[in-house]
């Protein structure tokens, strides 16, 4: 599979050390790799310079002519990422893994692949998401999202009381439910 569209713009920017394409490839990827680092004994500082290296490795092998890249750039620099992590750890002796053991540890195909999964369930969601309406969708996003609590979602949505906000949010939640599903099975 060869990168096509926005990818294959992005990478053409990087090369070219377009700050757009930089900041584009920034914001599409850094929270991943944040979440990634946070939930492996890392903090945000550990992001930062990990995120930096793979994008430094990122950028040195888009100068390169020759180099085709054969997945999606987050899946490559998530990959990245999580080796160098791994590699900090073990230095760091937080892990004990040898470097020559990472392969065994972590298969890498397995890995993108469970991070595509990942990506196509989260659009998938999000196109349901997208399909609920209102006011399931604000409710949902209230709740979920924004960490309202029920008193105050009742008074946002005129609801009589907090009961009837979750009983709604409850209808809501099986409609959003029905919608993902249905999509998602004909994946």
């Amino acid at each position: 599979m060869n990168i096509v569209g926005q990818d294959k713009i992005l990478l053409e920017g990087l090369a070219n050390q377009d700050n757009n394409a930089i900041e584009s490839i920034y914001k599409l990827n850094f929270q991943t790799i944040q979440h990634l680092i946070l939930n492996n004994k890392g903090n945000p500082e550990d992001a930062a310079d990990v995120f930096q290296e793979a994008m430094i490795v990122l950028y040195e092998k888009s100068i390169h002519p020759e180099f085709v890249l054969n997945c999606q750039i987050k899946t490559y620099l998530y990959s990245v990422c999580r080796r160098i992590w791994l590699k900090k750890l073990e230095k760091q002796k937080r892990i004990s893994i040898q470097t020559d053991e990472f392969d065994q540890v972590i298969s890498i195909e397995e890995d993108i692949k469970e991070h595509e999964q990942s990506n196509i369930r989260f659009k998938t969601m999000e196109n349901a998401l997208s399909k609920i309406g209102e006011p399931c969708k604000g409710l949902l996003e209230a709740f979920y999202i924004n960490k309202k609590q029920m008193q105050e979602i009742a008074i946002i949505f005129n609801y009589t009381n907090a009961d009837n906000a979750k009983t709604q949010k409850y209808k809501c939640l099986n409609r959003l439910k029905k919608l993902f599903f249905a999509e998602y099975k004909n994946l």
